[in-house]
């Protein structure tokens, strides 16, 4: 168990995993308060947008370790869009034609999409950003 703990890859999968779910709290908290003060699609609209800047700075300082760069920030809300698009597709498989209720399909759609969430965060960070020497 302590050689998983020391083990890079993992540290930044469960680094990966506490910032997605920190950034589903905020995001949601962001959302429920502007939604008393404002419309509520302009609320999720500006939520969304401030959980992707969130998830930007934690995954690319806490979890990959890169510098930030102007590059980095323009593309990496297309993570967000191609996430969004398979996942919807998935969710519509899953709903229409495999007949799973709605209210469950959402979550099986999270966890199918987390390796890919992943993987595209590790490639767009990487590949547009200076890593930053190791410490560990």
């Amino acid at each position: 168990m302590n050689t998983l703990k020391n083990n890079p890859q993992v540290r930044r999968w469960i680094s990966f995993l506490i910032g997605g779910g920190l950034n589903t709290g905020l995001t949601y908290c962001l959302y429920l308060l502007l939604s008393y003060l404002i419309d509520y699609q302009i609320a999720y609209a500006i939520a969304y947008v401030a959980g992707i800047v969130f998830a930007y700075f934690f995954n690319s300082k806490v979890v990959f370790k890169v510098e930030h760069s102007l590059l980095g920030m323009l593309i990496y809300p297309t993570i967000y869009l191609v996430q969004y698009i398979f996942g919807a597709l998935l969710l519509n498989l899953l709903v229409e034609h495999l007949h799973l209720h709605k209210a469950i399909a959402p979550i099986l759609v999270i966890l199918l999409l987390l390796p890919s969430s992943y993987l595209l965060n590790k490639i767009v960070l990487k590949a547009t950003h200076k890593t930053k020497p190791a410490k560990d």
